[in-house]
């Protein structure tokens, strides 16, 4: 077992999943032209079963797959495989990092969502917050990063990128379902479960949209599924070596690693619109988890 609240292997490991996650993203945007979506998400699932059935077979901790809460990873499983959908729709039209910089509205909507889901009370503080992410967002959209992708017609760069926010809506439901879980299921638990029932679902309709990848585009697809698994597998290890709220900063890594890698591979220039929107995002974020720490610490004090 991982010692518990080691913030520098946490580090690593949050850092080394962001990176994953940003080549596993570049991979299928260079292979959606040519396979639908929602294959892509076949792939990314049935691909890392493997990961996750090795992680459960090393800690012979085969009891994960045991629940008493189906339905809790079914409705988990279904709103996670909507939040991949918006996501890997909205990397066959947007620009990497403009992509990665919209999925960074998650905890705007955690906040948001938390109110009816939880019953929290949200102060003046983190509603600015939000709103001000919401800025962040208007930035990206009315700059020219919107209209940066060229040969893509500018009505569909705008359901890309109203996609991608909804994305983020379903990762903050997908996220307060997993708080819920995390109750009584294990880490382990959760993601073999997700695995499983999002292979399922997409299993579904690959019949209607299925293309037979060429032997590269096979390699690439495989590819995206086990890097995803060991992503996935690092990430879980980051939350289990330290405390999620010291880890928050270093998940935006991964829009340094979307430009880097979308100038490099794609030839894709942020715009000034993306990198201000992108700020603005991350500060906002960043904002909400300093106010969450406060707000612990003080019901820990009372």
């Amino acid at each position: 077992m991982p010692l518990r609240h080691d913030i520098r292997r946490g580090a690593l490991m949050m850092l080394a999943a962001t990176a994953l996650f940003t080549v596993m993203s570049a991979i299928i945007k260079g292979v959606s032209s040519e396979i639908h979506f929602i294959e892509i998400m076949f792939f990314r699932s049935a691909f890392a079963l493997p990961v996750m059935i090795a992680m459960a077979a090393r800690g012979r901790n085969w009891a994960a797959l045991r629940t008493k809460r189906p339905g809790g990873h079914v409705l988990r499983a279904f709103t996670g495989t909507m939040a991949q959908g918006c996501s890997f729709f909205a990397l066959t039209v947007l620009p990497l990092a403009e992509q990665t910089a919209l999925t960074y509205t998650t905890p705007l909507f955690v906040t948001i969502l938390s109110i009816p889901f939880l019953g929290e009370k949200v102060g003046i503080h983190r509603w600015s917050a939000v709103l001000f992410g919401f800025g962040g967002i208007m930035v990206i959209a009315l700059g020219d990063g919107a209209f940066q992708a060229g040969a893509m017609p500018t009505g569909i760069v705008a359901v890309g990128m109203a996609v991608a926010v909804i994305q983020g809506a379903w990762s903050a439901i997908t996220t307060l379902l997993v708080r819920s879980l995390s109750a009584t299921e294990s880490s382990t638990t959760i993601v073999l479960w997700q695995s499983l029932l999002m292979t399922l679902f997409t299993l579904v309709a690959l019949p209607f949209i299925w293309t037979t990848p060429s032997l590269w585009e096979f390699i690439l697809l495989v590819l995206v599924g086990l890097i995803g698994g060991v992503a996935q597998v690092l990430l879980t290890e980051a939350y289990a070596s330290a405390q999620v709220s010291a880890l928050g900063p270093y998940s935006y890594t991964s829009i340094l690693w979307s430009v880097a890698i979308g100038w490099v591979v794609f030839s894709d220039v942020p715009s000034w619109s993306t990198v201000a929107g992108a700020a603005v995002i991350v500060a906002s974020g960043l904002y909400i988890l300093h106010r969450e720490l406060k707000r612990a610490a003080m019901r820990r004090n009372q």
